[in-house]
């Protein structure tokens, strides 16, 4: 059976064993934030799930729990972050801090993080620039997990894109996805609770299909769409490693082990101001929202991520009690 957690006892609980693992707090306030709403959110792979792995790699130097992330500005809309081999999330939080004024100023602005690693569920960050009135995109690459179409060895990670635009007096529409079938974070939890995956997500080492957890996280992911989801990947990985200077999947250290140095991974975020490309814009945009939602079943992504935010934000995280016990004796 489950415990319940607040979120806010959510939060100093990850927080306090991040600390514990040689984490600066600030440092730690940020990624707690962020795999707590991934844990609302009902996207538990990104969720508090990540915390053991994220203390053995603090602790083993893997991680440097006490970076700071530092901006420079090489044009007016481009802000250069170097996430200095620590957590994504406070390097992510300084593009959020930079990027809306930026975009306000040219219409269009970048942040290109480097010396990067895990940003979790890549969603919430572009919700959060579409919640201050901007169209947000965000690319990032991941440790090798796809291997090209018709190839073997992988080359391509998961390598996330998100997607999010405002509406109206409501949330943002908010689209992301990994481009394997699923997130490499859902074989992750079910390799913790020891539970079988479903066939088609991935191959084993020797390419045969399977539904053991650790050998589909030994051989490589299965890509969305086939021979289209892995040009989707080399785009990714050409802007979120080539343009921004970071290390490419294939020589990246995984995310998920102590093993080895930093994996020195890329996330590229945009963030357009509708305002800059004409008026009328969030009208334009609520008006194809409503043509999807007044087709009976159909509904816009993430509708169902907010529903579990809301219970979570009512009733408190539900959370596996070995988990909690791993994560206490951190």
């Amino acid at each position: 059976m489950a415990d319940t957690l607040t979120i806010p006892d959510a939060e100093t609980l990850v927080s306090d064993a991040l600390v514990r693992a040689n984490t600066a707090p600030d440092n730690a306030r940020y990624v707690a934030s962020a795999l707590v709403r991934a844990e609302a959110d009902g996207l538990k792979g990104h969720g508090l799930s990540r915390v053991p792995s994220y203390a053995a790699q603090a602790k083993a130097g893997k991680i440097d729990g006490h970076a700071t992330p530092t901006l420079e500005r090489p044009r007016p809309a481009v802000a250069a972050i170097d996430a200095a081999h620590g957590f994504a999330y406070p390097a992510l939080a300084l593009a959020l801090t930079a990027l809306p004024a930026m975009a306000r100023d040219s219409g269009l602005a970048a942040a290109a993080i480097r010396r990067s690693h895990h940003c979790g569920a890549a969603g919430l960050f572009v919700e959060d620039l579409a919640s201050q009135g901007l169209v947000a995109l965000l690319f990032a690459n991941t440790p090798a997990a796809i291997a090209p179409w018709n190839g073997k060895r992988a080359v391509f990670g998961t390598n996330p894109i998100a997607f999010a635009c405002p509406l109206p007096g409501r949330e943002p529409i908010v689209v992301d996805l990994s481009l394997s079938k699923v997130a490499r974070g859902n074989i992750v939890a079910a390799k913790q609770r020891n539970e079988p995956i479903p066939e088609g997500w991935a191959v084993d080492a020797e390419g045969r299909p399977t539904t053991d957890a650790t050998a589909a996280l030994a051989g490589t992911m299965l890509p969305l769409g086939d021979a289209k989801g892995t040009a989707l990947a080399l785009m990714v990985e050409l802007l979120a490693a080539g343009l921004t200077g970071s290390t490419f999947a294939a020589d990246a250290s995984s995310f998920l082990d102590d093993k080895g140095g930093p994996p020195g991974t890329g996330q590229l975020i945009l963030a357009f101001a509708p305002e800059a490309f004409g008026e009328g814009t969030l009208d334009r945009f609520a008006l194809l929202a409503a043509s999807i939602e007044d087709q009976p079943g159909a509904r816009l992504p993430g509708q169902r991520r907010l529903g579990l935010r809301r219970k979570a934000e009512r009733e408190g995280l539900a959370v596996d009690p070995k988990l909690l016990a791993e994560i206490a004796a951190i």
